[in-house]
């Protein structure tokens, strides 16, 4: 499994979007919005919302065509295939 860093405008507004499958995990960094959408995605996908000391404080699962908006900014999110890691919230990530 890889790590790929959204961390430019181009990639953060690209993500997931057309891909047929995605076995890896997306990060999303240098974010002034943490609200995401799964617009033109073809499969679910679990988000994690991470703060500012690497916890994730929200994890939700996402069909195509929605949109969610967490409780609080991120300092980043989580992108993956839906099921594919077994995290959860209050757990830290160190590969950030």
């Amino acid at each position: 499994m890889k790590i790929i860093y959204a961390d430019t405008f181009f990639k953060r507004f690209k993500g997931l979007m057309g891909k047929k499958d995605f076995n890896d995990c997306l990060v999303f960094t240098n974010l002034t919005d943490s609200s995401i959408h799964t617009m033109f995605m073809r499969f679910e996908i679990d988000v994690y919302f991470i703060d500012e000391n690497k916890m994730i404080y929200e994890k939700v699962s996402l069909k195509p065509w929605r949109f969610h908006k967490p409780e609080k900014q991120a300092k980043y999110v989580l992108e993956t295939k839906k099921g594919l890691l077994k995290l959860k919230m209050g757990d830290f990530l160190d590969f950030i």
